[in-house]
């Protein structure tokens, strides 16, 4: 299947959950993710989720990552829709946050990260094959992040599905996965 069709089936098959298919499906994401092979880390990027897309909430898993790693610091992302780059803030208990043009709330102040210093990112999808390559919103804003971060950053995908066999129209500027975590399991690349 081609990226566009790919994106249309999956929002529609996550729109079509139910609460209590969600609430289930994220207690088993946290599940499979605390079995993931990661050793310290320091900073920890993660996006917030659009619960009106009924996207994966990654939140109960920073908390337990940073009760794992106490002095952790996480950052949430601020777009830049003219450039379709993201700067990274550090989440305080003092930051606001602003629904950007998306409904997506960013944070509006704080202090920056560079890409280079993060050492695990938990990024949205759609989809992902078996090889790793994720299937986003189509704006590239996440590819473009991953090919400014350090080689070694851990880069983790949260699906509710299971991986497709491929993904036809892969473009140079896609950025694969390290790991991808479902209900059922979490996959290697």
């Amino acid at each position: 299947m081609k990226k566009q069709e790919i994106r249309k089936q999956y929002h529609e098959k996550r729109l079509a959950l139910s609460d209590k298919e969600i609430s289930i499906f994220d207690d088993l994401l946290m599940i499979q993710f605390q079995r993931l092979p990661i050793s310290f880390i320091s900073i920890i990027h993660s996006y917030i989720p659009l619960f009106q897309k009924k996207e994966p909430d990654p939140l109960p898993i920073l908390e337990w990552l940073k009760f794992k790693n106490p002095e952790a610091i996480v950052v949430f992302p601020k777009i830049n829709s003219t450039d379709f780059s993201m700067k990274h803030y550090v989440h305080t208990d003092n930051t606001l946050f602003e629904s950007n043009q998306y409904g997506i709330p960013e944070p509006s102040t704080g202090d920056l990260v560079e890409p280079a210093d993060i050492d695990l990112a938990i990024i949205p999808l759609l989809a992902f094959d078996e090889l790793g390559n994720r299937i986003g919103y189509g704006k590239g804003y996440y590819d473009r992040f991953i090919a400014e971060s350090s080689k070694n950053m851990i880069k983790i995908g949260l699906s509710y599905f299971p991986p497709i066999s491929n993904i036809e129209d892969l473009g140079l500027f896609d950025k694969k996965l390290d790991f991808c975590v479902t209900p059922d399991r979490f996959y290697a690349f």
